[in-house]
């Protein structure tokens, strides 16, 4: 089912000593944990975004929706002007404005600000990775593409296990505001390790965003993949945004105890992402099939171990593991099948995602507005699970009719 692997041309991969490309995928992988932590640190001060600002959760929760928003909007701006950029200065440039956006956030008089604030810190987001991505596969052989774009992603998961952990403890202890400065400080460290770390690497010159576009969303698998990824991944954020009040109010444990079970998250995060490189070798297609089928029973589980306070934390464990190995596979499969569109196609599955997170914390807000508690969102991210999987049967049997067409009679 999977497709040949998409590699970058040998015009494009520059010369580089044998320990460099190690170093410029961990400066690559810190850009992953600068916006992992940003984008999912607002998650575990949510409460204190809500008094901060005068609002209730469920309304600070569309501060979230705002980022996501920010990626949706961001991605094909940005990789429509982008494609024929030099994609170190492209990195350096996207970390600066995500910097920028950050320490507007922190300064943000009103809950009107600081929702634009975040809207425009999204913009940078998926355009940062789909670059990254495609300079981490280029300085490999196409043999460890796979797991050299798992470890960009890697950085996004252990920002879950150390930066979200930690900026949630600051919030709490400091104010909300401090969280966000700290993703400014975090962006800038970024840019210059990039700058020392990452080679000169050009664009495609032959790139021009118009004949990208058209190819890549003239492809229907291309639809299909971002389907999965913009539904099927809901679900883990329409648990995720509001596992503070989860753990306090369904699970009746104090205050204190958010920060482990954010850890915990981050953790599955960190598991999933490494699997994920793993399982990308066995097949791509498989993986995605295993890991939605098994996000379905997870939430389900979740659901009815949210009353039982600590039971609940390994179920959020696996619940982001399986959604990590969803990520990074969508990645990879949204490369494969995006043709010779490789810019906007390594960048729109963060597109994607992004859908999915404002998606799912929309629709967890909704549920919980509505009354039927902290808990509820989980059955919503089982539809949206069982939604995506059923997008991925439909992606199959459109691929088994693409090849038999292609058949000779």
């Amino acid at each position: 089912m999977t497709s040949a692997p998409t590699t970058t041309p040998d015009d494009v991969r520059p010369e580089v000593p044998h320990a460099r490309p190690v170093l410029a995928i961990l400066a690559l992988a810190v850009g992953g944990f600068t916006i992992g932590t940003t984008e999912f640190m607002t998650m575990g001060v949510l409460p204190e975004v809500a008094e901060g600002v005068d609002v209730s959760v469920p309304t600070a929760g569309h501060v979230i929706s705002a980022y996501a928003l920010g990626v949706v909007v961001g991605v094909p701006i940005l990789a429509f002007f982008g494609a024929a950029l030099p994609r170190r200065g492209m990195l350096v440039g996207l970390m600066g404005a995500y910097a920028a956006f950050n320490i507007l956030s922190a300064a943000a008089p009103s809950y009107e600000v600081l929702t634009a604030a975040r809207f425009l810190d999204g913009l940078p987001h998926g355009a940062y990775f789909g670059v990254a991505s495609l300079v981490a596969a280029s300085l490999v052989s196409p043999e460890r593409r796979g797991r050299a774009v798992a470890s960009v992603m890697l950085g996004l998961s252990v920002a879950n296990v150390v930066g979200v952990p930690l900026a949630t403890f600051l919030g709490q202890q400091v104010g909300w505001r401090a969280t966000y400065l700290l993703g400014g400080l975090l962006a800038l460290a970024t840019a210059a390790m990039v700058l020392a770390a990452v080679p000169s690497m050009p664009g495609d010159p032959e790139a021009s965003g118009r004949k990208e576009a058209r190819e890549f969303f003239g492809s229907l698998q291309v639809w299909l993949t971002m389907a999965v990824g913009s539904v099927g991944f809901g679900g883990m954020f329409a648990v995720y945004s509001y596992i503070a009040k989860t753990v306090t109010v369904v699970g009746d444990l104090e205050r204190g105890t958010v920060p482990f079970f954010v850890l915990a998250l981050g953790l599955g995060m960190v598991a999933g992402t490494w699997l994920a490189g793993e399982l990308a070798a066995w097949s791509v297609y498989r993986s995605l099939l295993l890991s939605s089928a098994t996000g379905i029973v997870l939430m389900l589980v979740y659901f009815v171990a949210a009353p039982h306070g600590w039971v609940l934390m390994p179920v959020a464990f696996l619940v982001t593991a399986t959604g990590s190995v969803l990520v990074v596979n969508l990645q990879l499969r949204l490369m494969d099948v995006a043709g010779g569109a490789v810019t906007l196609g390594a960048a729109m599955n963060h597109a994607a995602l992004n859908i999915a997170n404002a998606l799912g914390a929309w629709l967890g807000g909704i549920v919980i507005a509505a009354g039927y508690g902290y808990r509820a969102p989980a059955l919503v991210g089982a539809a949206l699970a069982t939604v995506g999987l059923a997008i991925l049967l439909v992606s199959a049997t459109v691929h088994r009719r693409q090849v038999a067409a292609a058949a000779p009679a």
